[in-house]
This record gives structure tokens, C-alpha cells and sequence, in this order.
């Protein structure tokens, strides 16, 4: 297996559970779980609705999420379906060379607990563009920040869409289409009428649940092998095809730019996740901002841990079972299956179905901050600040943000059915690539570089957006795997190493030729910034 089938298996794993749909049965016990989950979550909804009466309580629930909660929260938007099977699939594939997506997407957290979260806390509302317009020109900074996050999302929703379509149309049999539009309905409902009140809850929920799951099953895999994590690796060593070696580096990534490349991705793209970013302006203060950023590291830790028993855990319970082996000596359902089948070797039909719902829900809280995330962009970036200058009413700007979270779900359900059966890896690498080229070094930089102008940093932000989109489009994944050329015009699958070091190097450039922009004023701006960052008090 190539690299590039290794990344689809980690970021579209419910996609491929719908290769199963012919060869499993309904699961009763996953339809019911999932019906409670739905239930809930939209009883919560009709609360958080009431609660959710101005701006402030839409985007960033009225900052009366504790520390805790909020953890939670970023760690249900965080760990999605594609963590928890795909990593284990990745692992079981690949042994310990599986973990280097746990490693890039974990690193990135202490880069947001110790650089951005509570200066991001300080300085912004509801955007992250609200902390790097303090110092930096309204019109140039909203408009690529709002650029850079509608791509973000969209690519991201793209996939998740076709996963969540899968997944559903396996558990209740329905069309594909019709599962599509059950997700997209659902999330325009979760967001639309509970903002960040009822997304926060969705999310928290989920994470709950997937710890759960998780925790137990990683527990009845050290069970079978007496609580002994030695044994589970001699066991493993023994029966994978690659022996020894799973141990090892160098079986799932043997080139070590691609390596870097990949690991800058997540790393970069982690700090640059819209979506994520938003969650510290629903805390009541940077303290609390810092705690929950804590909070998500050590429950995201834990649950990559969990993954990686897991991942082990199927190489010795099913490489030789034929319930869920091809004649090929292949998983059913490619894979990325291997916690599934997994969940049902050591817990059978109940245990699955729960393990399966579970999946779905974490789909669903990942669509929610994701919608939610794009709506506040368009709402309250782009209409309330680029078109309006600032100057439009609060009811008109939630107005927008509500009307825009339905026209996002109409998108991302229409563009989840044209992208049904087609390979959209690439899309979420985008998503990553995105983030880590326009979105960080415009944030960071802003932060930490007094010599940043706006025109810099609106210029370099869109070379290093553009950059990462051409490189991966003339790549492999595009210009071979998709669009069928011979050979890609760009080696490299993933362009982050190049696409970051060209935003950087833009950023700085532009900036120091722009001198009009390098006055005195401007350096004052981002010493009252600085000040604001680490105190909240206006110098």
C-alpha cells in the first residue's frame, strides 16, 4: 500500500464502511443508539435555542464554557471518526509507523496551549481574525481570513459528508442520498437554531462517547492478552505478515521530505483549524482559555493511546479470523475497518452497534463546529466588518450567520452527492494545507512580529494559500490518482513544506518593502496588541 492510500484510509474512513453495506446486516442496536443520540442532542437543541438571543451567545455561547467542558468540547471537534478507525487501520496496516498522524496531530496542541490560546482568548470575539485585526487592516485581514476559512471548511465538510452518507446508509439501509441529507439536515438544525450553545453540548456528548467506546475496547483487547501490553506485541510480531519490522520505522512513509512535508501539515494546519481556534472565545477568560487548550491535549493524548491498543489489538485478534478477512487475506470493508470488526470479535452485535453509532456521532459534532465555524465568517467577518464596515445592527448580523449556516448545509449536501464514490482524500489534505499555509503564519506572525503590515500579511497569507492549492493539484493525488496523467509535474504528495516556507517568506518580504505601512503608528499597534495579549487591558 502507497502513501497515498495510507492517508485515504486515515482521513475517509467512514467512507469505506460503505463497502460493507452488501455484506453486513442492520444493526438494531446501532440504530437505537443512534436515535438517542439524535434525540438528545436535538432536546438540547431546543434549550440552547432559548438561551441563544444575541451575537454573543451564537458564536462563542455567551463565554460561560468552563474549562472542562470546553476540553471536551475541542476534543469531540477534534477526534473524528477518521482518528479512531483510520489511526487503528493505519496500525494495524503499518504497526508502530501508523502512529505518525497520532504524533503530527498531537504535537500541534502545545503549539496552542502555549503560543495562541490565551492570547487568542484576550485579543479576539468570535474569529481569530478579530485578533489579528487589532493591529492589521480590517478589509485585507478579514477577507483571506474569511477566504481561508470557507476553504478550510468546505473541503473538510466535502468529506465528511460522503463518510457520514456511508455510515448511515449502512445502519438504516437508506439511499445514499437520503443519508446525505439526514447529516446535512441535522447539522443546519444544531447550528441554525443553538449556535455555539448546542454544538458545544453536541460535541461534549460525543466525546464522552468515544472515550467510552474507545477505553473499552482497548480494555477487552488487553484482556484476551492478560493485561500484558508486552504480550500484545509478541503476539502481533508473530502473526503480521512484516514480523518484526512493525516495530519499526520506515513501512508506511520511506521518504523522508514526504515525512516532513506531512508532519508540518498537521502540526501547522492543527494551530491553523478555524474551527478549533474558535472554541477559546466561548471561555469566560484566558486562564480558562489555557486550561481547556490542557484539557483537549491530555484527553486527545489518551485517546491516540487507545487507538494505537486498538490498532494491535486487530492484528491478533482478526488476521486469521475468516469472519473478517478476504480470500485476499484483506479486512472486509478495506483496512480501515479494523476497529469495527474489532468492536464485534470481543463484544459482538451490541458492542458494534455502539461502537458504529458512536462513529456517526462524532461525524455529526465535527459538521456542527465546522458549519458553525463558516458562518461566523461569512456573518460576522465578511458582512459585518468587509461589507459593512462594522456598522450593521447585531440582529442583522446573526440574521446572516443563520442564513448563511443553512446555505453552507444546502452546499455541503450537494456537493456530498456529486462526491459520492469519488476519491476526496486530497480535499481534507487541502483542509490541513490550507490552515497551515494562509491561516497560522498570518495568526502567529501577528502575534509575535511587530514588522508585520497588512499588505504583508494579506499578500504572503494568499501566495501560501495558492501555493499549497496548485502544488497539490500538479502532485500525485490530483494530477495522477484523479485526473489520470502518467506522471505528476510536482513529486510530493503534500505540498506544507513548501507552501508554509513560501508564506513565510512572502509575509516577510512584503512586509519589509511596505514601507507606508512600517510607521511608528503601526509598531504602537502591536505594543498595545502585545500588552492586550497577555493582560486583557486596553494600553
Amino acid at each position: 500500500m502507497n502513501f497515498f492510500l495510507s492517508f485515504t484510509s486515515l482521513l475517509l474512513v467512514p467512507f469505506d464502511i460503505y463497502a460493507l453495506s452488501d455484506n453486513k446486516t442492520t444493526n438494531n442496536y446501532a440504530i437505537l443508539t443512534f436515535l438517542l443520540f439524535v434525540i438528545s442532542t436535538l432536546i438540547i437543541t431546543y434549550f440552547a435555542s432559548k438561551k441563544t438571543k444575541n451575537k454573543d451567545s451564537f458564536y462563542a455561547a455567551g463565554g460561560k464554557i468552563t474549562g472542562l467542558q470546553n476540553g471536551l468540547a475541542i476534543a469531540g471537534d477534534y477526534m473524528s471518526a477518521a482518528s479512531f478507525l483510520g489511526i487503528s487501520g493505519l496500525v494495524f496496516f503499518s504497526g508502530f509507523d501508523g502512529l505518525i498522524y497520532s504524533i503530527g496531530f498531537l504535537v500541534g496542541w502545545p503549539i496552542i496551549l502555549f503560543l495562541l490560546a490565551e492570547k487568542l482568548k484576550n485579543l479576539g470575539k468570535y474569529t481569530f481574525a478579530d485578533a489579528t485585526s487589532i493591529r492589521l487592516d480590517q478589509f485585507y485581514i478579514r477577507i483571506l481570513s474569511s477566504v481561508g476559512t470557507l476553504l478550510t471548511i468546505l473541503l473538510y465538510l466535502i468529506a465528511q459528508m460522503v463518510g457520514a452518507g456511508g455510515l448511515i446508509q449502512t445502519l438504516f439501509g437508506l439511499s445514499y442520498e437520503s443519508a446525505v441529507i439526514i447529516i446535512g439536515s441535522l447539522m443546519i438544525i444544531y447550528v441554525s437554531f443553538g449556535g455555539m450553545i448546542a454544538t458545544t453540548w453536541v460535541q461534549v456528548i460525543k466525546a464522552i462517547l468515544l472515550l467510552f467506546g474507545a477505553s473499552i475496547l482497548a480494555f477487552m483487547v488487553l484482556k484476551v492478552n492478560d493485561y500484558s501490553i508486552s504480550k500484545l506485541f509478541n503476539e502481533a510480531t508473530t502473526i503480521h505478515r512484516k514480523g518484526q519490522d512493525i516495530l519499526f520505522p520506515g513501512q508506511l512513509i520511506d521518504e523522508p521530505l514526504s515525512a516532513i512535508s506531512l508532519g508540518m501539515a498537521l502540526i501547522f494546519g492543527t494551530a491553523g483549524l478555524p474551527h478549533i481556534l474558535m472554541r477559546f472565545f466561548t471561555v469566560p477568560d484566558a486562564r480558562s482559555a489555557k486550561i481547556s487548550a490542557a484539557y483537549a491535549t491530555g484527553f486527545i493524548g489518551y485517546f491516540y493511546i487507545l487507538t494505537f491498543i486498538i490498532g494491535f489489538g486487530a492484528i491478533v485478534l482478526l488476521t486469521n479470523n475468516s469472519d473478517y478477512i478476504n480470500t485476499d487475506g484483506s479486512l472486509i470493508g478495506s483496512n480501515n475497518m479494523a476497529a469495527i470488526h474489532l468492536s464485534h470479535a470481543v463484544g459482538g452485535d451490541i458492542f458494534l452497534g455502539f461502537i458504529s453509532a458512536v462513529a456517526f456521532a462524532t461525524i455529526l459534532a465535527v459538521v456542527s463546529g465546522l458549519t458553525l465555524a463558516g458562518a461566523s465568517a461569512i456573518g460576522h467577518d465578511l458582512y459585518a466588518y468587509v461589507i459593512c464596515k462594522g456598522k450593521t445592527s447585531e440582529k442583522k448580523e446573526i440574521f446572516i450567520s443563520k442564513i448563511s449556516t443553512i446555505i453552507l448545509g444546502i452546499i455541503a449536501i450537494f456537493l456530498g452527492i456529486i462526491f459520492e464514490g469519488q476519491n476526496v482524500a486530497f480535499m481534507v489534505g487541502m483542509a490541513f494545507a490550507i490552515a497551515a499555509s494562509a491561516n497560522f503564519p498570518i495568526l502567529f506572525l501577528s502575534l509575535y512580529w511587530k514588522n508585520l503590515t497588512s499588505k504583508g500579511a494579506f499578500y504572503g497569507g494568499f501566495i501560501g494559500l495558492l501555493t499549497a492549492a496548485i502544488l497539490v493539484i500538479l502532485g500525485p493525488i490530483v494530477w495522477v490518482d484523479i485526473l489520470g496523467n502518467a506522471n505528476p509535474i510536482f513529486p510530493y504528495k503534500y505540498p506544507a513544506l513548501f507552501s508554509i516556507t513560501a508564506a513565510f517568506i512572502s509575509i516577510f518580504l512584503f512586509s519589509k518593502i511596505d514601507k507606508e505601512s512600517l510607521s511608528n503608528k503601526h509598531k504602537k499597534l502591536f505594543e498595545k496588541q502585545f500588552y492586550k495579549s497577555y493582560t486583557n487591558i486596553e494600553k
